[in-house]
C-alpha cells in the first residue's frame, strides 16, 4: 500500500517507514514543520519517496497516517476532494487538566486514534474516536554495550526549555552520584554536563560505551531513548512514571520514585562492571520481546488493512 505521513517524530519515523509498503513523505521549501522530507540523521530505506504538495494532487495514497493536528488541515488544502483512510498517532502524553485532558480527535468518529502506550490511553479523553494501542518498535542496533566508560549517559532534546517535564532539575542531583554526559539537541544549554548531539547510529555507539543509561523523565510518553538503551545491552536507571514501570523488568536496572533508591542503583552499578552486564542482558531480552521490529510493523500491517478495507 502507499502511505502518506509526515516525518514529525524521527525516531518513531524510522521504525515505521521498515516495512514492506511504499511510503510517502511530505517536502516544502526549507524544510520546515509542515515537510521536512526523508530523515538526514537516521536510516532510512529507498522506499521512502519525498514528495511535494503539488505532486501530491496527482499522486494516489492508500491511507493517511497523521501526528498532529495541523496535518488535517495541510491534508484538506494539499487533497483537496480526496478524503483516503485517516490514522492519527498520539505520540505523547496529555497535558493539562489530567486525567480530563480532551483529545483533539475526541469528537471524530472517522478517524482512528492509535496511542503508542497503554498508559498515554488511559491518561486521555478519546472520546468516540476509535481508540486503540500499537506500543513502540525499534530497529535492533544490537548488543553493542560495553560500559568501558565508568559514567552515566542522559538522552534529551531541549532540557533547558522542556525543564521539570524531563527531569532537568534531577540531573544535578544525579550528577552527585555518577559523571553524566548528555545526549540530545541544544544539551550544551545545560552547564556543566558534556553535551553531544550526535546523529542516531553515533549516538548509539556513544551511549554504549558508558556503564549506565539514565531516564529522569518525568511526565512523557514511552521514551524512545530508553527503549533503545534496552537494545544496546545497557542496564538503566529510570523514574517509575508513565509506562516506565511496564517497560522496565525487575533486574533490568532501576525502577523507583525514590531518589535515594535511584542514585543508589547508579552508583553500583558504575562500581560493578559484572552486575552492570547482567543488568543490560536483562534489560534487552525485555526490550526485544516487548519492542521488537517485528512486532510493531505486524500490529501497523493488521490496522492499516482494516481500515482501508
Amino acid at each position: 500500500m502507499r502511505i502518506l505521513s509526515w516525518h514529525v517524530h524521527g525516531a518513531w519515523s524510522t521504525a515505521f517507514v521498515q516495512g514492506r509498503h511504499e511510503h510517502l513523505v511530505p517536502v516544502v521549501p526549507g524544510r520546515g514543520p509542515d515537510g521536512r522530507g526523508r530523515a538526514r540523521t537516521y536510516p532510512w530505506p529507498e522506499h521512502v519517496r519525498e514528495v511535494t504538495p503539488a505532486q501530491l494532487a496527482d499522486t494516489e495514497v492508500d491511507v493517511v497516517v497523521l501526528q498532529r493536528p495541523r496535518d488535517l488541515e495541510l491534508l484538506a488544502e494539499w487533497l483537496p476532494g480526496r478524503r483516503p483512510p485517516l490514522v492519527y498517532v498520539e505520540h505523547d502524553c496529555p497535558r493539562g487538566d489530567v486525567p480530563h485532558t480532551r483529545h483533539p480527535l475526541a469528537d471524530r468518529a472517522d478517524v482512528t486514534l492509535v496511542h503508542v502506550t497503554h498508559f498515554n490511553a488511559l491518561m486521555w479523553d478519546s472520546g468516540r474516536a476509535p481508540t486503540t494501542v500499537i506500543e513502540h518498535g525499534v530497529v535492533d542496533p544490537g548488543p553493542i554495550w560495553t560500559g568501558e566508560l565508568q559514567r552515566a549517559a542522559v538522552v534529551v532534546n531541549d532540557p533547558a526549555r522542556r525543564g521539570r517535564l524531563v527531569g532537568a532539575d534531577l540531573i544535578p542531583v544525579f550528577a552527585r552520584a555518577a559523571p553524566i554526559d548528555l545526549f540530545g539537541m541544544n544539551t550544551d544549554q545545560v552547564p556543566g554536563f558534556p553535551a553531544y548531539d550526535l546523529p542516531q547510529s553515533e549516538m548509539h555507539d556513544a551511549l554504549a560505551r558508558r556503564r549506565v543509561y539514565l531516564h529522569p523523565f518525568r511526565w512523557t510518553s514511552l521514551g524512545l531513548s530508553l527503549v533503545e538503551a534496552m537494545h544496546l545491552g545497557m542496564p538503566v536507571v529510570t523514574l517509575a512514571t508513565t509506562e516506565a514501570v511496564e517497560a522496565v523488568p525487575p533486574g533490568a536496572g532501576a525502577c523507583s520514585n525514590r531518589m535515594d533508591v535511584l542514585t543508589g542503583a547508579v552508583r553500583r552499578l558504575l562500581a560493578d562492571p559484572d552486575e552492570a552486564a547482567q543488568a543490560g542482558r536483562v534489560a534487552r531480552r525485555a526490550a526485544l520481546a516487548r519492542y521488537g521490529l517485528g512486532r510493531f510493523l505486524d500490529d501497523w500491517d493488521r490496522l492499516l488493512k482494516e481500515v482501508i478495507r
